[in-house]
């Protein structure tokens, strides 16, 4: 029988943790301890780190509310995290041993947030099935739009004509280490008045993970006449970039500054030979359960749909 230890995450294994991550297959920037933690006092971490014959072989980020596991609920995305070299019956026993620790810790109920496909170039989709076949129930999939750089554009003629017609108008674009005007000139007012929102992240708290990834996150605004009309917040990974914010105010909306935006960044990043540009998904909270309107203009961008699966497993 293969044995496998499982413990929880302290600040001891702050090192072999980010060193993990750094190599698995599956793992992006936001599993670093330091993205984890920037907001930990909203969460009751409850990561798994397990072992086999004292060797490091996956990674759970994960929270605990009550009886119930959660793929960390301060993230994007989650799941099970694995080296490369993984192979399907060594996650089969992995889940195993993770279902077996959870029982004895009180766990009834694991939710697991899968990362989308295209942030692993080599394949990820072992779990899925493993949790398919020990009875988990998908119960939210979410649409997310996503671009494969690698392909033909696919840019609807609507979008390239008015990007033609807002170039001749002489917009400026700067990528911007300070947040500041982003933030206060135009997200928050745009959220606060169109949906009654905030960001998910403060000032405070983008800024701070500006300095702990300065490389991952970039800030891009653009401007008409040295006025800043609108921006985009990139999380970068090294092979997909994902739009985490974009919002324009209202001179910008009318200018199509956001559609002339992304066209730009889409061409910088076909150049520097990223692989995917990641727009987020359309969820809402409808009887349709997504946004057509966004649904529409990041489609019309050239995205195509991708999966975002969300499980529960009952432990047993």
């Amino acid at each position: 029988m293969n044995h496998y230890e499982i413990t929880q995450y302290q600040n001891s294994n702050y090192k072999q943790w980010n060193d993990f991550v750094s190599l698995a297959k599956n793992a992006t920037f936001l599993f670093h301890r330091d993205f984890i933690e920037y907001h930990k006092q909203r969460f009751d971490d409850c990561s798994l780190m397990i072992y086999k014959q004292n060797k490091l072989v996956a990674l759970v980020p994960a929270n605990r509310l009550e009886d119930e596991l959660h793929s960390h609920q301060g993230l994007t995305y989650g799941g099970i995290l694995y080296k490369a070299a993984v192979k399907g019956e060594q996650v089969e026993e992995i889940i195993d041993a993770i279902l077996r620790y959870l029982k004895e810790i009180g766990i009834k109920s694991f939710y697991l947030k899968q990362i989308p496909a295209f942030y692993s170039s080599i394949g990820n989709d072992e779990t899925d099935f493993f949790l398919f076949k020990k009875g988990a129930v998908l119960y939210r999939k979410e649409m997310n739009l996503g671009i494969n750089l690698n392909l033909p554009l696919s840019i609807s003629n609507s979008k390239l004509k008015h990007f033609r017609k807002v170039e001749r108008l002489g917009l400026e674009i700067e990528e911007n280490s300070e947040f500041d005007p982003f933030w206060e000139l135009v997200l928050e007012p745009r959220l606060q008045s169109k949906h009654q929102a905030k960001p998910v992240h403060s000032l405070s708290e983008i800024k701070f993970l500006k300095s702990q990834f300065p490389n991952n996150i970039i800030q891009y605004n653009v401007y008409c006449e040295s006025e800043i009309i609108g921006g985009i917040t990139i999380f970068k990974t090294d092979t997909v970039v994902k739009s985490q914010y974009g919002a324009t105010t209202i001179k910008g909306e009318q200018l199509r500054a956001m559609d002339y935006l992304f066209i730009k960044l889409i061409e910088k990043y076909i150049s520097e030979g990223i692989f995917f540009f990641d727009m987020g998904i359309v969820g809402e909270k409808n009887e349709k359960g997504y946004n057509p309107g966004l649904l529409k203009q990041k489609e019309e961008l050239g995205c195509s749909i991708y999966n975002q699966d969300f499980y529960k497993l009952e432990v047993l």
